[in-house]
């Protein structure tokens, strides 16, 4: 198994089909435009490749803020339900750790979906901790 950043077409359709087991309704035209606007702010995508096959995937971005300092932002994590429980999420969480570190950040952050109690398991198992809620308002 590999790490590698998705830059072809082919690693980004790639990326979509993983994606949407997380992002179930994430419609393949959304995106398509989301992802280019992300990519533009800088958005990247890490994944964890079984020889040509995308089995787990990383989508970061490295921001500064007050209370973060400079981090990198785990926007997505999902690891191919037919290869969960193997280590794949944590091996790329972990290189995303390092990768974070030797781009000069100071800690690692995300978002996980209250009912989500398996990836919250996963998550402190890893050391991350429980530091605030996140709150949205729809501005539709």
């Amino acid at each position: 198994m590999e790490i590698r950043e998705a830059v072809t077409g082919e690693e980004w359709n790639q990326v979509y089909q993983l994606l949407i087991e997380l992002r179930t309704n994430l419609e393949e035209g959304t995106f398509i435009k989301l992802s280019e606007e992300m990519r533009i702010e800088g958005y990247r995508v890490f994944g964890l490749y079984d020889k040509e096959e995308l089995v787990s995937l990383a989508g970061v971005i490295i921001r500064t803020n007050f209370y973060a300092g400079r981090h990198v932002f785990i926007y997505d994590l999902v690891t191919k339900s037919s290869a969960r429980s193997k280590g794949c999420g944590r091996k790329l969480l972990q290189f995303i750790e390092q990768w974070g570190k030797e781009q000069g950040c100071e800690t690692a952050g995300l978002d996980s979906g209250l009912h989500r109690k398996d990836a919250h398991r996963f998550y402190e198992g890893l050391e991350y901790g429980k530091y605030s809620y996140a709150f949205r308002k729809n501005l539709k």
